[in-house]
């Protein structure tokens, strides 16, 4: 299991990436808009700056749901190698098939 603090972390920059996900994108649309002269887009490139750094859709790391552990993480299925080995062991996973010799 991850530490505690760790997943908590994580999901406090879940939240915030998701509330300032439309802040952002306008910001980041004004910025690269080359039709607006370069005050309005220094403009909006400072004010970019002034979101918190959390709230960056980037800085979310993927963890497993069910251990927390951030590596070797399946998109697909949302938990890692070690857990999806485990809960198929255990046959909870439908349509996995562990083969062992």
């Amino acid at each position: 299991m991850a530490k505690k603090s760790a997943v908590e972390k994580n999901e406090h920059r879940r939240k915030l990436a998701k509330s300032y996900a439309g802040k952002r994108s306008r910001l980041k649309a004004l910025v690269s808009n080359k039709e607006l002269p370069i005050e309005e887009r220094f403009a909006a490139v400072l004010k970019l700056a002034q979101l918190p750094r959390n709230s960056a859709q980037v800085r979310v790391r993927n963890r497993c749901e069910v251990t927390g552990r951030p590596r070797a993480f399946y998109r697909k299925l949302k938990m890692s190698r070690i857990a999806l080995r485990e809960l198929g062991s255990q046959g909870q996973v439908p349509g996995l098939v562990k083969s062992s010799w």
